[in-house]
């Protein structure tokens, strides 16, 4: 692709990929990728499908789980072409906006694909939705899916939709895109030892990954990553290493509730001769890539939101992670150079994690897809395509609600107020 040459580009894993996909996307409307972290896809993709005949002068939409993922994955996509940040490529969030007049590669973040569909349908001005990392299966990453779908069969046949992953079943994928190409990249990563450094239940996980901690900067070269469950936990653990370690390492925090200039900060390789520890949750399990670090420290823990029926409320819980967030985890130290992985627990419990995190769309609130399948003209959202259909009785608690709150009508169309209360994108008993 001449525009990747120009840019001087490394040759990524991907890049090998890229024919082939290439190939699919001008000849179909959808293609699967599945690619490792590390292989390039989330900046080299989108770049490579800009001089696409099919593109015209449209613009390509990549979806973002996160805001840190989508605000790092369009400033370098930016540096690669050497523009400044909203020219070609820009970003746009909740009361965030890097775009101009010129952009062609939108990187939003995976919510805004929906409230642009239900705004106009048509998705006038975009030519090609790229879904990133969508193994993490959020809610709106589903259900932007499942829109985007029903707009590719009924209004838009030349809309592309492609969905890029790192653990996916492809096949799976792949049908429901009406049996898309599934394209397979090899990941190019580097060997990562893994040791196993059990945490006993009477120590406090803030102390456990401490102790790791001080003992990796103690016999190991570079700088470290931490996995924790929460905030509460990271703010713990740099209190226990305050003090503790060398002058010349910073101890860093990054969570999803951070500022966004933080955030940023966090992610950036450490000043020469310097050394970095970065406490994160799961934010930083994949999108980013934190140069430098060749340890990765792995409490086993994470924290998920469950619904409860009884309450009507979410609440957060901290579970073990599963087998492929911890393969995910383990992956970041090996990204630039051979590194290590701590897992502070027994090797035989590996084993024993599930094999992945549970969708969201299958123990989430379903009330505000309910509201915005209403916004959409869909009374039942099981008409939809979803990879895993939404669960009928939380559907029907869902419709309950909506109903005693005058957001929908008995045939199910949203009301005046349900749409007031869609505007206010807050949780629908908030948002009433």
């Amino acid at each position: 692709d001449r525009r990747l040459m120009k840019a001087g580009l490394p040759q990524l894993p991907v890049t090998e990929a890229l024919p082939e996909l290439l190939s699919a996307l001008a000849n179909g409307n959808s293609a699967v990728l599945v690619a490792p972290p590390g292989a390039g896809k989330t900046t080299l993709v989108p770049l490579a499908l800009l001089d696409e005949a099919w593109r015209g002068d449209r613009t390509i939409l990549l979806l973002e789980p996160r805001r840190l993922a989508a605000r790092a994955a369009a400033r370098r996509m930016a540096e690669l072409l050497g523009e400044e940040l909203g020219r070609t490529v820009g970003y746009a969030m909740r009361m965030e906006n890097r775009t101009s007049r010129d952009t062609r590669i939108l990187v939003v973040t995976e919510g805004i694909l929906s409230r642009m569909i239900l705004d106009d349908p048509e998705l006038p001005g975009i030519t090609a939705v790229l879904f990133d990392e969508f193994h993490e299966r959020s809610l709106d990453g589903d259900f932007g899916l499942a829109l985007a779908l029903d707009v590719q069969g009924a209004l838009r046949p030349d809309l592309r939709l492609l969905v890029m992953s790192a653990t996916l079943d492809g096949a799976r994928v792949a049908r429901l895109l009406g049996n898309a190409p599934v394209i397979e990249s090899a990941g190019r990563s580097f060997p990562v030892d893994i040791r196993y450094q059990e945490r006993l239940p009477e120590t406090p996980v803030e102390d456990a990954v401490a102790q790791a901690i001080r003992g990796a900067l103690a016999g190991e070269q570079g700088s470290v990553l931490a996995f924790l469950p929460g905030q509460r936990e990271i703010e713990r653990t740099a209190e226990r290493l305050a003090g503790r370690v060398s002058a010349d390492t910073d101890v860093i925090a990054l969570f999803g509730n951070m500022e966004s200039r933080a955030q940023d900060a966090a992610i950036r390789p450490a000043p020469a001769g310097r050394r970095k520890v970065v406490l994160a949750t799961s934010i930083a399990e994949t999108s980013i890539t934190i140069d430098g670090v060749r340890v990765v420290v792995d409490s086993g823990l994470s924290r998920l939101p469950r619904y409860e029926p009884a309450t009507g409320l979410t609440r957060l819980e901290t579970v073990r992670v599963s087998r492929a967030s911890a393969d995910q985890r383990a992956g970041r130290a090996g990204r630039t150079s051979p590194g290590i992985a701590i897992r502070l627990w027994r090797a035989e419990r590996t084993a024993a994690l599930p094999a992945f995190t549970p969708p969201e769309i299958l123990e989430a609130d379903l009330s505000g897809l309910v509201l915005d399948g209403a916004a959409f003209g869909v009374s039942d959202v099981q008409t939809l395509s979803f990879l895993d259909p939404p669960p009928k009785a939380a559907l029907a608690e869902a419709r309950t609600l909506l109903l005693d709150l005058g957001a929908i009508d008995k045939d199910g169309r949203v009301t005046a107020d349900g749409e007031a209360m869609r505007r206010l994108a807050l949780p629908v008993r908030l948002a009433h």
